[in-house]
């Protein structure tokens, strides 16, 4: 069921692996019969037998067949190798906007063809009704000739019927790129959604960095939900007044405050681009005097974005106007599992779009073991009101004395984290954490053992899932021990319980640890956000996959309590609270359930 360099695949005989990411891999290959190279995208053979992943790789082929556009990169066929979906696509000789953007400053001439290329494209689509949801300077595509493309419509979909075979993937998408609805899993996502991540490679590509950048995946997100947006002139003096007013439009946290449209977004930064003095569809207005006297410096990413539409050969930069550059960089973060759980910052700005308060099961019916929520943005816990943070107590102090006589060291930065929430700094403590991890690195096992140990017997299970989640791949070839492999699906299961779970840990991580284990997941936490029709869509998912799962009989259970058919969830605890076989998590959440319906 391989690709293998030099063999043939229907007509196509596969030259070279281009790139790899989450969901596929991409080869370079020569179809004979019309003499011409082309791109294989090859879904990872860990999805053939999931019905959700073939059917968002079929919807790429269709949506992409539908769009008719000089600057989209276009799907030429779709077909299957040995029960392995894979799409054939136009082979673009060049590089991603992404690694131009590393290389060095883009010109003047340059930013226009993003503007005026990628402006169009993702005009062309709405018009079609398609939204991308994944703009972002690593789904754009320069050729040599210099001609762009967007590529990479895996998470389109259909704005007008919503369509979308991911369930519950509104979440999805790049965290520097992704706009508050979508981060906050708003599944009524209009233009407005590519609109905003548009604007942030415009913010980008003009401030000379990401509005949002933080240790963690997750802080950025919040940030896009919370955080005022950094005003452009103050990050780089350089930025002209008019082109800040339009970035500061297009990144409304509401959407109904930003541009209508891609047309009218493109028009004004054009207009404010000519206002400003910068040359722009070929017009030779130059620059006004002491603007732009200096190129901000290029911050290297720290990780590689995962490659879609990715290109053999890079092409030579061209040479650059000093004065046509209005400051570039690339703020990256190394994007590590243990980003999961750094809890969202305190900002005092709700969202503009708050989410709805989820429908929990009766609290005469949530176990005991349900877990203690850290507290949210300004201090507020998921139920609103504030919880004032202990002053530093002796373990704190000593804890933070040791990071200071050993600022390298993982474990005195644990310690450190541990007594900050005990103390009931949650924020801190989740902060710290996530340094602890990064110093630690991907592969010390002792390390996440601990931390991950420590944090369950807290009952953080969104920290503490994070840190098993960071352990799978360790153990990957020579297989998780069952007492650990219990742990991991206990933290997963009951970090569901918190509302803003997926912002911390993500349901794609948990697929590729175990897709059953991640579909009980999905289940679990639409079950806890008042969704019972998502819920029990997820649970047979699960059952489909892995019918023995004690999970599945837990999740069964619950969505039967939730719908008031007492009797079926008590039977079903009851065999599991018996069953010597189960884990023993499984067991004692099973008899706290039936104290709860009896």
């Amino acid at each position: 069921m391989s690709f293998n360099i030099g063999e043939n695949i229907g007509p196509y005989r596969i030259i070279e692996q281009l790139g790899q990411g989450g969901m596929a891999t991409v080869y370079k290959a020569y179809h004979a019969a019309l003499d011409r190279y082309v791109a294989l995208k090859v879904l990872h053979p860990a999805f053939n037998q999931d019905q959700t992943f073939t059917a968002r790789f079929q919807r790429e082929a269709r949506v992409v067949a539908k769009l008719e556009h000089s600057n989209i990169v276009p799907v030429y066929d779709y077909s299957e190798h040995e029960a392995r979906p894979y799409l054939v696509m136009k082979y673009i000789e060049g590089d991603t906007l992404k690694a131009r953007l590393n290389q060095g400053p883009l010109t003047s001439n340059e930013i226009e063809g993003v503007v005026n290329s990628i402006g169009s494209a993702l005009a062309y689509a709405h018009r079609q009704g398609i939204l991308h949801r994944d703009i972002k300077p690593s789904n754009v595509m320069i050729a040599l000739d210099g001609l762009m493309y967007l590529a990479d419509f895996g998470l389109a979909r259909i704005a007008q019927a919503g369509e979308s075979t991911m369930s519950s993937d509104s979440i999805m998408g790049t965290p520097q790129y992704i706009s508050p609805e979508q981060a906050m899993g708003k599944k009524d996502l209009d233009a407005g959604t590519d609109i905003y991540s548009f604007g942030v490679m415009l913010y980008e590509m003009v401030v000379g960095q990401v509005p949002f950048s933080a240790d963690t995946p997750f802080s950025i997100i919040h940030d896009h939900i919370y955080t005022p947006l950094p005003l452009p002139m103050k990050v780089n003096p350089n930025v002209p007044e008019p082109v800040q007013r339009v970035l500061l439009k297009a990144l409304a946290k509401n959407r109904l405050d930003r541009y209508e449209t891609v047309e009218e977004m493109v028009a004004a930064f054009k207009d404010a681009w000519t206002e400003a003095g910068v040359p722009m569809q070929g017009t030779s207005i130059t620059m006004r005097p002491g603007i732009y006297k200096t190129e901000p410096a290029v911050v290297k990413t720290q990780r590689a974005e995962p490659v879609k539409e990715t290109v053999a050969a890079k092409g030579e930069a061209k040479k650059r106007s000093p004065w046509k550059w209005i400051g570039i960089g690339v703020a990256s973060i190394l994007c590590l599992a243990v980003a999961f759980f750094a809890v969202i910052k305190s900002t005092g700005n709700p969202p503009v779009e708050p989410t709805a308060v989820p429908t929990q099961i009766p609290a005469t019916k949530i176990p005991p073991t349900a877990e203690v929520l850290p507290t949210l943005p300004g201090g507020r816990t998921p139920g609103g009101l504030p919880t004032p943070p202990l002053k530093d107590s002796p373990e704190v102090l000593a804890a933070q004395e040791l990071v200071n006589q050993n600022p390298g060291d993982p474990f005195a930065h644990l310690k450190f984290a541990l007594a900050l929430w005990d103390a009931q700094e949650f924020r801190p403590a989740m902060d710290e954490l996530a340094q602890s991890a990064n110093l630690a690195g991907p592969n010390n096992k002792e390390f996440l053992l601990q931390a991950a140990q420590e944090f369950k017997a807290r009952d953080a299970w969104v920290a503490a899932a994070g840190m098993y989640l960071r352990l799978v791949p360790i153990y990957r070839n020579e297989g998780m021990p069952i007492e650990l492999e219990n742990d991991f699906h206990e933290a997963i299961y009951k970090s569901t319980e918190q509302k803003d779970m997926p912002l911390f840990v993500f349901f794609e991580r948990i697929d590729n640890a175990s897709l059953p284990l991640g579909y009980i997941a999905r289940g679990r936490y639409a079950l806890y956000n008042g969704d019972m029709k998502e819920a029990k869509t997820q649970l047979a998912n699960a059952e489909k996959l892995k019918p023995d799962m004690y999970e599945v009989f837990l999740l069964k259970a619950e969505i039967e309590m939730k719908s008031g058919s007492q009797t079926e969830a008590k039977n079903i605890f009851l065999s599991l609270s018996s069953d010597l076989g189960a884990p023993e998590w499984i067991r004692i959440m099973a008899e706290n359930y039936l104290k709860a319906v009896q």
